[in-house]
């Protein structure tokens, strides 16, 4: 597919809070990787030269070590990194980001459970960022139920938004339930989850229930599936690639049209510190699969 002069707005857009974004927007926890900060910062003006207006993130996201487990040199925030490269932030730019979890160089991954720990959380994206304020915040659970009762999280949260300091709260890695748990706290704009063509597809039904609740649904690991921070695979399946074959892209660009099809409240955030990559996967916006291509994507 020829990416010249495709931009993030092919995907359309969807209101997330209440700011309009491009549903195709940025991951970018894989740019910490790379020692060479000047290749993170230009990548990243290049994606919003291309139109992207929705960056995900989260203070955790940071090399050497960290969520990838890789890279030598100085310790790279993909926070900062976005600081550098876009502040001052345009009007139309949303950054979401993430607390729940965090890292220390010493002591590994931390959990925050207490009121006190997630203002603490909040105040380092706040300060890595550059920002008075955070435009949406999701709750990142952890795999069990966690010895914090989620309403008890959630609810401190939504003081920090009743202060002025979150605009928009958001959960991650939750369930249908624990959506409902948190209705009456305050609205939930997103939920951002482990999602993709061949993975986790148990979770179609909550898709397709969040919007009917006008509810932005955000796979992470869109391409890399059940690969996680490891990446996506060369293999595709055949299915992919019998689809990326009919429309000359690549299987990665047939994973994000997949992804974008299943509702105008899908939102891709795809990840990447290769400029090739970024435009591949912005490109992937305008591509429209048929009715069979998807029943055989299934």
């Amino acid at each position: 597919m020829p990416t010249d002069e495709i931009t993030a707005a092919a995907a359309g857009t969807w209101t997330l809070g209440d700011r309009p974004v491009h549903r195709m927007g940025f991951g970018s926890m894989r740019i910490t990787a790379n020692p060479d900060r000047d290749r993170a910062v230009a990548l990243l003006r290049r994606a919003v030269e291309l139109g992207v207006n929705h960056i995900d993130t989260a203070a955790f996201y940071v090399s050497p070590g960290g969520t990838l487990r890789v890279g030598t040199g100085p310790v790279r925030y993909a926070t900062e990194l976005i600081r550098a490269a876009l502040a001052p932030y345009r009007e139309d730019l949303v950054i979401v980001t993430k607390v729940g979890f965090g890292y220390d160089p010493e002591a590994g991954f931390t959990e925050a459970l207490t009121p006190a720990q997630l203002r603490a959380q909040v105040e380092e994206n706040l300060r890595r960022l550059g920002r008075d304020h955070l435009e949406v915040v999701n709750l990142r659970l952890g795999r069990g139920p966690g010895t914090v009762p989620l309403v008890d999280r959630f609810g401190a949260l939504a003081e920090l938004r009743a202060a002025g300091l979150i605009r928009h709260l958001g959960l991650s890695n939750v369930r249908p339930e624990q959506l409902d748990e948190v209705a009456g706290i305050a609205p939930v704009v997103c939920v951002q989850n482990n999602y993709g063509v061949d993975a986790y597809r148990e979770q179609d039904a909550f898709v397709r229930a969040c919007g009917e609740r006008g509810i932005a649904y955000v796979p992470f690991f869109a391409l890399a599936g059940t690969g996680r921070e490891a990446g996506a695979s060369a293999a595709q399946g055949e299915a992919v690639e019998a689809v990326a074959r009919a429309h000359g892209v690549t299987g990665h660009q047939v994973r994000l049209a997949w992804t974008l099809h299943q509702g105008p409240h899908v939102l891709a955030i795809p990840g990447t510190a290769d400029p090739t990559h970024l435009e591949q996967n912005i490109a992937a916006g305008a591509l429209t699969l048929t009715p069979e291509e998807l029943k055989n994507l299934t």
